[in-house]
Order: structure tokens, then C-alpha cells, then sequence
């Protein structure tokens, strides 16, 4: 079992850069693959990105301005944002699955454990 605490959401405006962390507990972290997903109103839980043992992958929605990242040694993730834009506003969800394998990381189902969430909020 882990649980899982995401923090670094706000009101930022267009064009700033921002930092999500996601702070495990429990079980060890370095066994997870994690990602990172968010749900804009009225809307599913969209793939962001993941981090594994063999690498990162990223939605082609975000690349080049998102970066997924993890310490172990800490038990966090993280997930940057550069140059944020009003379409980025979101709840941004860290979640975490005992398979390393990156088929289907990008489908929510997949995962075993989920954070409650922070939500980023980008004005224009």
C-alpha cells in the first residue's frame, strides 16, 4: 500500500513555470511506476505523463514543456511546467502502479494508488 500527497498547485499566470510534487508514503516508492494525470472540468482524466525504471514518457500535448522527474531516495515526483498556458488548468493527479511496464500507462484503470489532487488554475 501507498498513499500519495500532491502539493505546488495555484492561480499562476500565462507564460510562468510551476512545480508539482508528489509525496509517497508506505510501501517502497522506487518499486512504482508513477504518473501524472489531470481533469479539467466537466471533463476524463487525461494522461500527462509517467516515469519508470526504463524512462519517461510524455502526452504529445505536453512535451517539450512538461517534465516528469522522481527521487526515490525521498519518496516524491515531481512534475514541471514550463510556460504554462490557460489550457493547462486542471486537477493534476499523481497516481502510482506496482508494473513497470509502460504498455497502458497512459489509462487511468491502470493504476493502483491516486492522490487527492491539486489543482492549477491559469489566468490569461
Amino acid at each position: 500500500q501507498v498513499q500519495l500527497v500532491e502539493s505546488g498547485g495555484g492561480l499562476v499566470q500565462a507564460g510562468d513555470s510551476l512545480q508539482l510534487s508528489c509525496v509517497a508514503s508506505g510501501r517502497s516508492f522506487s518499486d512504482y511506476q508513477v504518473g501524472w494525470f489531470r481533469q479539467a472540468p466537466g471533463k476524463e482524466h487525461e494522461f500527462v505523463a509517467v516515469i519508470n525504471r526504463g524512462g519517461r514518457l510524455y502526452a504529445d500535448s505536453v512535451k517539450g514543456r512538461f517534465t516528469i522527474s522522481r527521487d526515490n531516495a525521498k519518496n516524491t515526483a515531481h512534475l514541471r511546467i514550463d510556460s504554462v498556458q490557460p489550457e493547462d488548468t486542471a486537477v493534476y493527479f499523481c497516481a502510482a502502479r506496482l508494473s513497470q511496464d509502460p504498455l497502458g500507462a497512459h489509462e487511468p484503470d491502470n493504476y493502483d494508488y491516486w492522490g487527492q489532487g491539486t489543482q492549477v488554475t491559469v489566468s490569461s
